[in-house]
Parts: C-alpha cells; sequence; structure tokens
C-alpha cells in the first residue's frame, strides 16, 4: 500500500489518488510511506524514482553500518518502532530513505506511530518544511510515544506493586506473568530509544541540517538519556518486585513443609510404640494383661501430645 504526500506552505497535506494517476503523482510526493510492499509497488517505486528499496530480509539486519549508512540513493536508517500484537509489544524496523526532494519510509508493520502522523498530516498538524524535516519530526514523535508508554507501563507496575507488597489475598502466580509481561516491554523500549540514538548520531554527523533541526535533534537526544534513565528505574523495580514475589512464594510452601514436618514429629513416637506393640513376640508381659490395650492408647496419646505441647511453648506452630 502506498500512501503520498506533499509538503505545501510548511504543512504536510496527503495526496489523494488512484491507480490511474498514481504514476503522475509519485515523483510530486515529499514524503511515501509504503506499507508491506508488494511486487509491483516496488517495481513501480523503483522504475519512477529510480531508487534501490531494501529487501525485509536487509532491513532486519543488526550490525551498524547495515542500518545506517549513506548510498547515492541518500541517506539510509533503519529505525526500530514498536507495534502491539495480541496484547504484547513488538518491534518493526521501518527503512527510511532521506533524499534531497523526498522521504521514503518502507514498513511492514502496522505501526501505532505512523497512524497518529497520518491523522495529524490530514488535520493539518504537522509543520514541515522539507524531507528531512519530515524525519526529524517523525523521530520526536517517536520518542514521544516510548515515553507514553513509559508511563503507562509505570502505572501498570504501581497495579502490580500493590498486589504483591499489599494485597493479601492476590495470587502471587499471576504476579509473576504480569512482571514478566512488563519487563518484555521495557527491554523492548529501551532498545528502541538506543535504536533511535544512534539513528540520531548519524543524522547529527551526515545531515547539513538548519539550526533549528540541529537543536531539536539534540534535543530528542537529551529526552532520549533521560528515558533511558526511567527504564533502568523501571527494570531495577521489575526485579525488584519479582524477587520479593518469589520470596512471598517461597515463604508460604516453607509454611506448608512446616506443617507437614511438624505432623510427622508428632505422629512418630505414637508410631513407634504401635510399632512395638505390634510385633508377634511370644513372651510380651501387656499381651494378658487387662489394662494392656487402655495402657497402649494413653501411651501413644501422650507420646503424641508430648512434642506437640513442646513446640507450642517454644513458639514454633505460629
Amino acid at each position: 500500500m502506498l500512501r503520498l504526500f506533499s509538503i505545501h506552505q510548511n504543512v504536510i497535506q496527503e495526496i489523494e489518488h488512484d491507480a490511474e494517476n498514481l504514476s503522475s503523482v509519485i515523483n510530486g510526493a515529499q514524503w511515501i510511506d509504503v506499507h508491506e510492499p508488494n511486487e509491483f509497488d516496488r517495481s513501480l517505486l523503483m522504475e519512477l524514482l529510480h531508487t534501490e528499496l531494501p529487501e525485509s530480509n536487509d532491513i532486519e539486519e543488526i550490525e551498524a553500518s547495515a542500518r545506517c549508512f549513506v548510498d547515492k540513493s541518500g541517506i539510509h536508517i533503519h529505525s526500530l518502532f514498536m507495534t502491539q500484537s495480541e496484547g504484547r509489544h513488538q518491534t518493526v524496523s521501518v527503512a527510511c530513505i532521506l533524499q534531497k526532494e523526498r522521504l521514503i519510509t518502507i514498513r511492514d508493520g502496522d505501526i501505532a506511530d505512523f497512524r497518529l502522523l497520518r491523522m495529524r498530516a490530514r488535520r493539518g498538524q504537522v509543520e514541515s518544511r522539507s524531507p528531512q524535516d519530515l524525519l526529524v519530526t517523525l523521530l520526536e514523535q517517536k520518542v514521544e510515544n516510548h515515553a507514553d508508554s513509559l508511563e503507562d507501563l509505570h502505572r501498570e507496575l504501581e497495579a502490580v506493586s500493590y498486589l504483591v507488597l499489599e494485597d493479601e489475598t492476590s495470587e502471587l502466580e499471576d504476579a509473576i506473568g504480569k512482571l514478566a509481561r512488563l519487563e518484555d516491554t521495557n527491554g523492548k523500549i529501551r532498545l528502541c530509544l538506543m535504536d533511535t540514538q544512534r539513528d540520531i548520531s548519524f543524522l547529527l554527523r551526515h545531515l547539513t541540517v538548519q539550526s533549528s533541526e540541529q537543536e531539536t535533534l539534540r534535543e530528542i537526544m537529551r529526552d532520549i538519556e533521560t528515558l533511558m534513565s526511567h527504564t533502568t528505574f523501571l527494570f531495577d523495580k521489575i526485579n525488584f518486585l519479582m524477587d520479593s514475589t518469589q520470596g512471598f512464594i517461597n515463604i508460604e510452601q516453607n509454611k506448608i513443609i512446616k506443617i507437614f514436618s511438624i505432623a510427622a514429629v508428632v505422629f512418630l513416637p505414637p508410631t513407634l510404640i504401635a510399632s512395638m506393640y505390634g510385633m508377634n513376640f511370644e513372651f510380651m508381659p501387656e499381651l494378658k494383661w487387662a489394662f494392656g490395650y487402655p495402657w497402649a492408647i494413653g501411651l501413644m496419646i501422650a507420646a503424641g501430645f508430648s512434642p506437640y505441647l513442646y513446640f507450642k511453648r517454644k513458639g514454633w506452630l505460629k
């Protein structure tokens, strides 16, 4: 799917097009957003723009030299963005090709940052003087969305913290699952922030940007450093809550084991007495004694209550 945008009076506007006039309006677009391109889309763009488009495997490369580079087609940045699927966050690499006259973005996933930018563009809320200014705006919005995600994650973590540390009726096993999900989300946000930090450093080295754009990029870098510190704090808090949850689970398990241990010790002496009188020796004085049976029962009861009273006096039954 192709979405085309132009810059009119420093405002991004979407270009309406159909199959008949697509070829004629592509060259006039300042931003070409390519979503899950098929072979026809790729062939058409390469033919009209004389630009090599990266394959999906190339976009996912993790080497720094494969994610940020310059060639005859322009400045290439393969940047990580966050997307959400089935309640879990995923990272998606977006290929950004910055040319003098246009910005080309190629992506496979449905990313919230692009939906928001398109919606703002339709309302005339995205100001941009050039394609490179638009790329800076896209990175700025990406970092802002990551900040919002961290705020949401922090609120969820506070709720889990209440379940673990204060709510005595909560299921601790469920808390472990929630903490694992939050840790995964926090890790993906941190990964995207690190990737954005690298992208901006690359742009500052290779872009001939205006002073306002440079200041915006440096401000984004400062925001990223602040957010990175916040992700570190969240990692520490998640690890603390995870350790606390496992500790509480161990305490509950130890209580159960303690009950079984005390029960075993309490019933051990009566079992020993019953074993002695269950022997089949011929000469046992108590066998023909009229009070032998009550004597054995009383002895077993006394032998069972003695360790119980001893444990209770020591305070081991609490």
